[in-house]
């Protein structure tokens, strides 16, 4: 007999059980939050008003920083007050609509690391045509293929989730919705979705790494024909970006690069990238980038001069 779709409302097991540890990470998790929030929305805040942020690099961090408010706030604020909560409820609408804005805003995030790794492939190894290359059309068209490829990939992930039956029980083992331990619950095989989802995210994750990674060594071996200035300058930019792209897949290639089961560690690695990652991209990129720090500063005595006044 087929089943029907009765479940209308899922209760997470969240992340710890214990009422005390729980408080615990609500006092840390709460200004980490806020962090994220205050720490990226000034990055973008910063390239927009200051003039001497034009590079492409910094309209690229703009929309980074962009997408890791957005990221951040799809499942964080969520968990923030569950953690305050003894019975975590969402209803399944709204578990699908968490699944899509997840993943449209982490697969943009992905595709934006590799146009960011791009431009420093142009910027490095081909300086005399970059202005050529890099222009502003190219830009709008390789953030608007971002978030594209995002929306896309998104859509995907909520036809296959939409589509399975779910009968009971509706307790969800994780702190938000995500596809894997929402497969658990269907009262149906999953097996086939289970790996449309491996290829549909895992690969994108892995596949987007290898490039990214291939792109850095590219530009590493090209350094070897640059000054000693131009090569400082150069692995200081691109030591940011590696150290971004390490935080951020690593844990998305832990977790989708493997058949369907549920970890015990998987909850804790969710909490690395969906809760701290986002707060250290900004501090990464500002405390490695002289320019951006200048901006900040000449932006912040502005406003410092125009109360005084």
């Amino acid at each position: 007999m087929a089943c029907t779709n009765n479940v209308t409302e899922l209760i997470f097991s969240g992340l710890f059980e214990d009422p005390e540890v729980q408080r615990a990470c609500f006092v840390v998790f709460l200004p980490v939050y806020l962090a994220t929030v205050v720490g990226n929305g000034l990055i973008v805040l910063t390239v927009r008003v200051s003039k001497s942020l034009r590079a492409p690099m910094y309209f690229f961090l703009s929309h980074l920083s962009l997408v890791e408010i957005s990221y951040s706030s799809t499942i964080v604020p969520k968990f923030i007050t569950d953690l305050l909560s003894k019975i975590k409820t969402i209803s399944l609408e709204g578990c699908l609509a968490q699944i899509f804005f997840f993943h449209f805003f982490g697969v943009t995030e992905i595709l934006l690391l590799v146009m960011m790794a791009y431009d420093r492939y142009v910027a490095i190894c081909k300086p005399l045509h970059f202005t050529s290359i890099m222009n502003c059309q190219l830009c709008y068209i390789l953030v608007a293929g971002s978030w594209l490829g995002g929306f896309f990939h998104s859509i995907i992930q909520v036809l296959i989730t939409i589509q399975l039956p779910f009968c009971g029980p509706n307790v969800i083992d994780h702190y938000f919705c995500d596809l894997q331990p929402l497969f658990k619950l269907a009262c149906t095989d999953t097996s086939v979705e289970g790996v449309i989802v491996l290829a549909n995210s895992g690969l994108i994750a892995l596949c987007s790494f290898l490039l990214l990674v291939s792109s850095y060594a590219v530009i590493l071996v090209s350094l070897r024909n640059h000054s000693a200035e131009g090569r400082r300058k150069a692995l200081s930019t691109c030591a940011s970006h590696l150290m971004v792209v390490t935080l951020f897949f690593g844990p998305a290639i832990f977790l989708y690069m493997r058949p369907a089961s549920t970890f015990t560690e998987d909850k804790l690695v969710a909490v690395f990238y969906t809760v701290v990652t986002p707060m250290l991209n900004p501090i990464i990129y500002t405390l490695r980038n002289a320019e951006m720090k200048v901006a900040m500063r000449r932006l912040w005595g502005k406003k410092e001069n125009s109360g005084m006044e």
